[in-house]
């Protein structure tokens, strides 16, 4: 069905909730506003994902616009589907061009840019969803099965549908391990490309379930006695020719002393970077022992615990091939952070390990809940904060977390989530679960 020239298209950015906001303009002012896209403000960067806005320093004052990169663009028409979609991603900028500092797009952008000028390294990165979709009735015993894969009905087929013809490149879709909960992969793109991909597929994800009637939910956990939902990043290096690098069979684990510098910063300021890769007050009730989530800032190597992991390959037919399939996966994450922010994290460790020249780390092999401090401490391992307070309290006290992202965005951060944590004062646990079902 052709767009009328009145029919809006949404311009968009992703903010520290992690929600889409933004602001339609008609088709026909897409020419005229195809480089200055429309205003924002800056006081917008503290609406909480609850409602209430946290304290503003910047008040009624101060503007800025969100520029479109039209190659984010989304424009579905989807009837069959229930699906009508037409919006497009881009930059919040100040009024003379330049990204602003409390722009999470914009962040991811700059630290890949120094990935690239300061190694000439570029990431790979995909990520890996999972989410709750409420189109089915619930039964527990059914994780991974034919049967709860047929009780979702036409949904896994309409997503992957919908995603394709959004351009993305379809992976997998299963059902997961508790009831109505699904995962969703995409294949992996350049890093400003995979977050792009990524807020993408949360909202066409919805976007679907809302044409059958029902709702999908990408909250870290909805029962604290239950299964959460993880948002697991793959990534490898790649050199200027585009040449995977992470891979080298001659060395320990078969990890390059590149890929192992990268992982060494990941894995050196993840007690640091946490509360913006596990953004929200329930991801630390996924983020525990004997949960398949991460607790450690610890190396593994096929293990589902560890806060990044060596995955496996599979069928690699020679060292060319094996080279190009070798990554790893970061565990410590869910849908309530902005994929843009969890990236730049990455990126922005990862480049500090290589600009340190740290030493691969290596793969730990044990139960880490059953050792103490002292032993953690031993094999450089130590326990992830626990708690939305406790990891802002790390984070705006590390020295490194404030050169890499710049004093006024994680002002803004700390500011926002504290005040999301005071609107879950006095509320139980069961009840903050569904406060953030309900918002994401």
């Amino acid at each position: 069905m052709a767009r009328a020239e009145t029919d809006l298209i949404m311009v968009c950015t992703n903010d520290i909730a992690g929600q889409v906001r933004g602001k339609a303009m008609p088709r026909s002012a897409m020419d005229a506003r195809r480089d200055t896209g429309v205003g924002w403000t800056p006081t917008n960067v503290f609406i909480t994902a609850f409602g209430p806005i946290a304290p503003s320093p910047w008040g009624a004052f101060g503007d800025l616009y969100i520029r479109p990169d039209w190659r984010t663009q989304v424009d579905l028409d989807l009837p069959a589907f229930g699906v009508d979609e037409s919006f497009v991603l881009g930059t919040v900028c100040q009024l003379d061009g330049t990204p602003w500092s409390c722009c999470l797009r914009g962040q991811l952008a700059a630290a890949a840019d120094r990935l690239w000028e300061r190694h000439g390294l570029t990431i790979q990165a995909t990520f890996e969803h999972e989410f709750h979709y409420f189109g089915t009735e619930a039964q527990p015993g059914l994780g991974y099965g034919l049967r709860a894969y047929r009780r979702l009905g036409p949904f896994g087929n309409r997503v992957m549908a919908v995603l394709d013809a959004a351009g993305l490149s379809i992976d997998t879709f299963m059902p997961e391990y508790g009831p109505g909960q699904c995962e969703v992969t995409v294949g992996p793109k350049p890093a400003l490309r995979a977050a792009d991909e990524a807020v993408i597929l949360r909202e066409l994800v919805r976007a679907t379930a809302r044409g059958l009637g029902a709702r999908a939910s990408f909250a870290p956990i909805l029962d604290p006695a239950s299964v959460g939902n993880g948002v697991h990043i793959h990534f490898s290096l790649l050199d200027a020719d585009g040449q995977p690098v992470s891979y080298d069979p001659a060395r320990p684990n078969a990890m390059s002393a590149t890929a192992g510098a990268f992982v060494a910063g990941l894995l050196k300021h993840m007690p640091d970077y946490l509360a913006l890769t596990a953004a929200s007050v329930p991801s630390y009730y996924r983020l525990t022992p004997h949960r398949w989530s991460a607790a450690f800032n610890n190396l593994g190597s096929q293990d589902r615990e560890a806060g990044v992991r060596i995955c496996p390959v599979f069928g690699a037919t020679d060292a060319v091939d094996m080279a190009r399939k070798f990554h790893f996966e970061f565990r410590a994450a869910d849908g309530a952070a902005s994929p843009y922010l969890v990236l730049a994290a990455l990126l922005n460790a990862g480049l500090s390990g290589l600009d340190d020249g740290l030493s691969a780390p290596a793969v730990t092999d044990r139960d880490l809940a059953e050792l103490d401090t002292a032993a953690l401490s031993y094999l450089g391992v130590e326990r992830l904060p626990q708690s939305l307070d406790a990891a802002l309290s790390r984070l705006m006290d590390s020295t490194w977390a404030h050169a890499a992202f710049g004093d006024d965005l994680l002002t803004a951060f700390e500011i926002h989530k504290r005040t999301e944590i005071g609107l879950m004062d006095g509320l139980s646990k069961e009840a903050i679960c569904d406060r953030y079902a309900a918002a994401y």
